[in-house]
């Protein structure tokens, strides 16, 4: 039995040296540590685990970026400062979008701050000063270069202060661009929702009106009150009515700001054509909207 055991022990040595001596040849050698590097590769992907991936780099959410102009102070340059963190906390309860829900104050004259927004807000309820010239090339050149810039008025009427005011900073801004209605087919009113009518708070205006550049809406201009549907306070409550449509209305604006936002991000990749014929199949159905009857124009 001890020279069964002791033969069964002399082969096992035999074995394993030949192994060892067909292991270590150099092609197998080269082989045994690339599975090694993939092995510790496969271990520190489980000790990590999975993560969530962001859309804006890194460890970066979206923020939209709230205009405050110089020469006012933060109460009449910001009449609606709860309306943008309303529309993130919206934005990301409806859409995959990962946001930042405190909209963050920006000044023209801080060219970094601007290029970390996709979408600029500026609303207003009265007139304001001009920007300085290097206030304004700082918002052009942040717009030419893909920025999207959204006005909205508060007055609660068109063609108020706030309304010159803007009109002239847009000259101004882009002085072989004019302002002009945004057709109704435009891309934006399906970037996410399908929109008939851009309405806000009120409906001082059936449409909005744009600034394009090379084909892309760079400037959004309502005079809806866009951000006093958005609005709430911190226990959730809504701030202020929306009139004539009510709740409903109120849900057409929130779904106008999504889109905004979302045209910002993606531009008009649903313009193809492959997107046409579900578009008008859904367009058969829409949300029963009150009968629109535009404010008077203020002289």
């Amino acid at each position: 039995m001890a020279r069964t055991f002791l033969a069964r022990f002399c082969k096992a040595l035999a074995v394993t040296a030949g192994l060892r001596s067909v292991i270590n040849r150099p092609s197998l050698v080269r082989l045994r540590s690339q599975l090694g590097g993939l092995f510790l590769l496969l271990l520190a992907c489980f000790v990590a685990g999975p993560r969530l991936a962001l859309g804006f780099g890194g460890e970066d959410k979206l923020e939209l970026g709230q205009i405050q102009l110089t020469g006012l102070p933060t109460a009449q340059a910001i009449p609606r400062p709860e309306a943008l963190s309303r529309l993130l906390w919206e934005l990301e309860k409806r859409t995959s979008v990962e946001v930042n829900s405190d909209s963050q104050i920006v000044h023209l004259g801080d060219v970094a701050s601007l290029h970390r927004h996709p979408l600029l807000y500026l609303a207003g309820d009265r007139a304001f000063p001009m920007p300085s010239d290097d206030e304004l090339a700082n918002l052009r050149r942040h717009l030419q270069l893909g920025g999207m810039l959204l006005i909205d008025s508060a007055e609660g009427r068109a063609g108020g202060a706030f309304d010159q005011s803007v009109r002239a900073l847009l000259t101004k801004l882009f002085p072989q661009t004019p302002l002009g209605r945004l057709p109704d087919d435009h891309v934006l009113f399906r970037s996410f929702y399908l929109l008939r009518v851009p309405i806000g708070r009120i409906i001082a205006l059936p449409y909005v009106e744009a600034v394009q550049l090379r084909g892309r809406a760079a400037v959004v201009y309502s005079q809806n009150d866009l951000g006093g549907a958005w609005a709430r306070d911190r226990y959730g409550q809504w701030l202020h009515d929306v009139v004539p449509g009510g709740e409903v209305q109120r849900e057409q604006a929130l779904r106008l700001g999504i889109n905004l936002v979302l045209y910002s991000l993606c531009l008009d990749y649903k313009a193809d054509q492959v997107h046409v014929p579900f578009i008008m199949r859904r367009r058969a159905w829409q949300p029963q909207l009150p009968s629109i009857t535009p404010a008077p124009v203020t002289p």
